[in-house]
C-alpha cells in the first residue's frame, strides 16, 4: 500500500568522490539498494510501490511513475548519470505533483466533505543529495522554493504541494574525499543544516547528516521504521493548561501550569497512525475530521485547506464517552512531547477534548469531534473520533434505545432536528450509515444534502473524471510518459 518515491540529485556534483573511492551518486544508488533489502523483510512490504525522480527538467526527471514495473525502477536507477544543475525546489514540485495525480481521480482527499484519516494513500519521499548549494539557470538561490503554480487541475484546493499523508525525508551526504580516523560515536544521527531540512520538517519528516557509510546504514534502518501508513496532525493547544495531578491523583489546584511559557507538548505536528484492517488489508473508518469552515451552498467555491488539519485540545478533565453500538474510530498518537506529557498525567480515565477552529456555525472553536486519552495501560496515546458535537448527540441515543425503545416523541425528535441543524452537513452521511448500523434507520430524510453548492459539486465532479497529462513537452526516448494514466 504505501508509495516510497526516491529523489535523486542528479547534479554534477554529485560525481565527487568519497573517502571510500566512489562518487556520491554510486553510494546514493546503493542505499536505494540497501534500503529495498532492508524494507523486503517486512511482509507488508509486498504492497509497496517504488517511483524514482531525478532533478532532470520534467517530464524527463520522472523514471519511474504510476506504470513502470519493478523492473523498469531497477534498470533507470542503475543508468542514472550525475550532469546538470541542483534544481531541488522543482524537481520535489515534480515529485509530489505525480504523487497528486490520480487524488482527484479517487476523491481521496473529500474537500469540502471532511478528511477521512482512512481515506490515504501513506507516501514516503527519499530524496538523496550533497547538499551542495541550490543552483538554478538564473543563479544561486538561498533559499528552497516549490514553483507555486502546478500542471494539475484543481491543485488550489490544497495550500501546500504535499498532502496529510506525505512526508518528505532527506539523506544529505556529507561524506569526505579523504578517510578520517574512526572516531565515530553511534548515537542519533542529527539534521543537516541545508535547505531541504526545513521543508522535511514541514511534512512531519526529517533530514538527516550523513559523514560515513556507517551512519548512512543506520539512517537507512530508521527510515524503513518511517514507513507507517498515517496522516500528519498539527496538535495545538486551547485554553489554560491543566492543573498538575498529585502523588494520589487529584489535582493540585493552588499549582497550575504556567501557561506563559510555550512548552513543546502545546503544539505538536506529528502522525496518527491508520492501521490496515487486518482481514482486508485496507483501513476502515466512520467518521471524519471535521473541515475548518462551514459549507457554504452560495459560494461558487471552496476555501483551500492546509495539508494538516489544526486540531485543537483543551486541557479540562472530561469523562470519556461511548455508547451501545454507536461506531467510533480510534487511532494512536506518534510519540511526541504531548504523548509523554498526558502519560505522564497518569490519568487513562479522563481524556482531553478535540476541536477544529470555525467548524461550527459560529466563527469560533466549534464543537468537539472526539477526544485524546491515554491508553488504559498507559503505553500509547489515541485520538478517538466521533460524531460532531457527540455531547449533544450521545445522550440522545442513548434515550432513543432505553427510554423511548426506538419510538420517540414529538420532544425527542424537536431535539435531535435542533441538534442535526448544529452539525456539518457532511456528517449526515455517516451518521445515517451509524443508526442503520445500530438498528435505528430512517431518522434522517433523504432529502438533506452535503452543504455545496451545485458549481462546487460540478467542479469537483469534472476534475474526477479528467485523465489528462499535466506537461506536453516530448517525452524521453526510450520509455512510457510517466504521466500517461
Amino acid at each position: 500500500m504505501p508509495i516510497l518515491l526516491f529523489l535523486l540529485d542528479t547534479s554534477a556534483s554529485m560525481n565527487q568522490r568519497t573517502y571510500l573511492g566512489t562518487t556520491y551518486l554510486d553510494v546514493a544508488k546503493g542505499a536505494v539498494e540497501v534500503f529495498m533489502k532492508l524494507r523486503a523483510r517486512d511482509p507488508a512490504s509486498r504492497g509497496d510501490r517504488y517511483m524514482l525522480v531525478t532533478f532532470d527538467d520534467p517530464p524527463y526527471g520522472v523514471k519511474a511513475g504510476w506504470k513502470e514495473n519493478h523492473a523498469t525502477f531497477m534498470c533507470e536507477l542503475k543508468n542514472l548519470q550525475a550532469s546538470g544543475l541542483t534544481t531541488l525546489g522543482h524537481a520535489l514540485r515534480t515529485a509530489f505533483d505525480l504523487l497528486n495525480l490520480n487524488r482527484l481521480v479517487s476523491g481521496i482527499d473529500n474537500y469540502g466533505q471532511g478528511r477521512n484519516p482512512f481515506f490515504l494513500e501513506p507516501s514516503v519521499i527519499i530524496t538523496i543529495t550533497d547538499g551542495n548549494k541550490l543552483t538554478h539557470s538564473s543563479g544561486v538561490p538561498d533559499e528552497l522554493h516549490l514553483p507555486l503554480n502546478s500542471p494539475l487541475a484543481g491543485s488550489e484546493l490544497t495550500k501546500e504541494p504535499f498532502r496529510w499523508d506525505q512526508r518528505l525525508f532527506a539523506l544529505v551526504l556529507r561524506l569526505p574525499g579523504a578517510a578520517t580516523p574512526d572516531n565515530e560515536q553511534l548515537g542519533s544521527v542529527p539534521t543537516d543544516e541545508s535547505a531541504v531540512t526545513q521543508m522535511c520538517e514541514v511534512t512531519g519528516g526529517r533530514s538527516y547528516c550523513v559523514r560515513t557509510q556507517r551512519m548512512l546504514n543506520q539512517c537507512l534502518e530508521s527510515l524503513v521504521q518511517k514507513v507507517q501508513s498515517g496522516v500528519v496532525i498539527n496538535f495545538e493547544k486551547t485554553g489554560p493548561d491543566p492543573l498538575l495531578v498529585g502523588e494520589d491523583n487529584s489535582a493540585e489546584s493552588t499549582r497550575p501550569v504556567s501557561s506563559f511559557n510555550p512548552q513543546p507538548w502545546h503544539s505538536c505536528h506529528k502522525l496518527i497512525y491508520v492501521r490496515p484492517n487486518p482481514k482486508t488489508g485496507v483501513p476502515v473508518g466512520h467518521w471524519p475530521i471535521p473541515e475548518s469552515f462551514w459549507p457554504d451552498q452560495n459560494s461558487p467555491t471552496l476555501p483551500p485547506r492546509s495539508a494538516h488539519p489544526m486540531v485543537r485540545f483543551s486541557c479540562v478533565d472530561c469523562e470519556p464517552m461511548v455508547i451501545d453500538k454507536l461506531p467510533f474510530d480510534k487511532y494512536e498518537l506518534e510519540p511526541s512531547p504531548l504523548t509523554q506529557f498526558i502519560l505522564e498525567r497518569k490519568s487513562p480515565h479522563m481524556c482531553w477534548q478535540v476541536f477544529v477552529n470555525s467548524s461550527g456555525k459560529q466563527n469560533d472553536l466549534g464543537q468537539p469531534f472526539g477526544y485524546l486519552k491515554a491508553s488504559t495501560t498507559l503505553t500509547c496515546v489515541n485520538l478517538f473520533v466521533m460524531p460532531y458535537n457527540y455531547p449533544a448527540l450521545l445522550p440522545l441515543l442513548d434515550d432513543l434505545f432505553k427510554v423511548h425503545k426506538l419510538k420517540p416523541n414529538l420532544k425527542w425528535r424537536q431535539a435531535f432536528e435542533m441538534y442535526l441543524k448544529t452539525m456539518p452537513p457532511y456528517y449526515l452521511l455517516p451518521l445515517k450509515k451509524a443508526l442503520r448500523m445500530m438498528g435505528a434507520p430512517n431518522l434522517i430524510a433523504d432529502t438533506m444534502d452535503c452543504g455545496l453548492s451545485y458549481s462546487v459539486i460540478s467542479y469537483l465532479k469534472k476534475l474526477s473524471q479528467q485523465v489528462k497529462i499535466p506537461w506536453t513537452q516530448a517525452e524521453p526516448s526510450g520509455s512510457a510518459h510517466p504521466y500517461a494514466l
